[in-house]
């Protein structure tokens, strides 16, 4: 089976952070998603979708649409926090399992640290010490074993700019301390080039344990700017850093020919990080992306 093609709520500026209100109905972006040529959904934003298993599958049959899996961002640096995580986690992955998805994408409690925020894209290494990764580690450990034992579904593990697992050494740090069998990556290629890495070599280095895929791109000069003129995370997405497919850095043949390579044939969900105000820009953008995949061969 080829690798299918999916989109989700983000590409239409619906964030799980807070202070960032949705500007569209659900209904609208159910139907534009469709419309753009997607036949697969992340869940987005818990309640942004109907949390009702029956009204969201109905929502989602009559478009054509499959739920594959959600975001879940989650404290993870303190301990004292990772109950409430995997509380949060296990509600979210049981609407998921209700419906037929398979995996529930983790990720760190991303753009809440403001110094976090501040060196996004700017910064190499790591910012945790070992005790604080060994943490970490638990963390995920814990929630992706109650994920898999009370609900059968894998978890991948998202790098995400402005947290605490944004650049390829913090991948590498977390994976020492994790379960392979447990925890695969969520390889987001604009993020991880965001991150000052290169998504190919990605692919390479950490072969099998690449188990899903955010297709983005990363608009190398903005980049720069925010280099250059110290911008901020969510100033770096204002002057588009996440650009359309096909128009920056990231080698999106290359990628799915290292993933084909090592057998893989599941989806990839496109993600289109914008923060603008025109109404027409997202379905726009969500065509030109279908297109230039088309255009590539998928």
């Amino acid at each position: 089976m080829a690798i299918q093609i999916a989109s989700a709520p983000v590409s239409w500026g619906i964030y799980e952070f807070e202070g960032i209100e949705p500007k569209f109905k659900y209904s609208q972006v159910l139907d534009e998603i469709a419309a753009t040529g997607y036949t697969g959904i992340e869940l987005g934003p818990w309640g942004y979708l109907p949390t009702d298993p029956a009204v969201l599958r109905e929502a989602l049959d009559r478009r054509g649409l499959q739920l594959l899996s959600s975001f879940v961002p989650v404290k993870l640096v303190d301990p004292a926090g990772h109950a409430e995580a995997e509380a949060f986690a296990l509600k979210v992955g049981a609407l998921l399992a209700a419906l037929g998805a398979r995996y529930v994408v983790l990720a760190d409690d991303n753009g809440t640290v403001p110094d976090l925020v501040k060196q996004a894209g700017k910064r190499s290494g790591t910012v945790l010490n070992s005790a604080q990764w060994d943490i970490v580690g638990q963390g995920v450990n814990r929630i992706a074993r109650k994920i898999k034992d009370q609900l059968g579904l894998e978890t991948v593990f998202h790098h995400h700019s402005a947290g605490h697992i944004e650049t390829p050494e913090e991948v590498r740090e977390l994976f020492k301390r994790t379960d392979p069998d447990l925890v695969g990556l969520c390889l987001d290629t604009g993020h991880w080039h965001f991150g000052g890495g290169d998504a190919v070599a990605c692919v390479k280095e950490f072969g099998e344990r690449v188990r899903y895929l955010h297709l983005k791109d990363c608009d190398g000069a903005v980049l720069r700017r925010v280099r250059e003129e110290g911008l901020d995370y969510f100033q770096a997405m204002q002057a588009g850093v996440f650009c359309e497919l096909g128009k920056g850095m990231v080698d999106f043949p290359g990628v799915i020919a290292e993933m084909e390579k090592r057998g893989y044939d599941g989806w990839a969900i496109v993600e289109q990080d914008v923060l603008i105000d025109d109404p027409a820009a997202p379905k726009r953008i969500s065509q030109a992306n279908r297109d230039y995949l088309k255009s590539i061969g998928y």
